[in-house]
């Protein structure tokens, strides 16, 4: 599986973006999917997930309720809306994706074998 994310961009603080990741390869509803995103000097952090059949979206607390994750098989497409975007949201995000991604698991970077190349965000104040 290949991944491309795309979206990202300088947003004022308040604004909205929404992330695309496009899949080629192989059967793209078979996999779990989900973003992460590292800022400078931190760690890479877990943003959302969605497990597949059926959709079991999780999302960071710092996200809940500004993120929304989806995903649009036909196009091998998963899609991060992200809206009332704080200048802590700043980052490279990347989309990944796995096959054996269980519920407990959903959050943790090693459960995803299939990494995109990461799109900057940038969050002004």
């Amino acid at each position: 599986v290949q991944l491309q994310a795309s979206g990202g961009g300088l947003v004022q603080a308040g604004g909205s973006l929404r992330l695309s990741c496009t899949a080629s390869g192989r059967t793209f509803n078979r996999y779990a999917l989900a973003w992460f995103r590292q800022a400078p000097g931190n760690e890479r952090e877990f943003v959302a997930a969605d497990k597949r059949n059926p959709s079991r979206p999780a999302y960071a607390d710092s996200v809940k309720g500004r993120f929304t994750i989806s995903r649009d098989n036909a196009k091998n497409t998963v899609y991060l809306q992200m809206n009332s975007l704080k200048p802590e949201d700043t980052a490279v995000y990347f989309c990944a994706a796995g096959s054996t991604v269980i519920l407990s698991t959903m959050r943790e970077g090693s459960a995803y074998s299939y990494w995109g190349q990461g799109t900057l965000v940038t969050v002004s104040s």
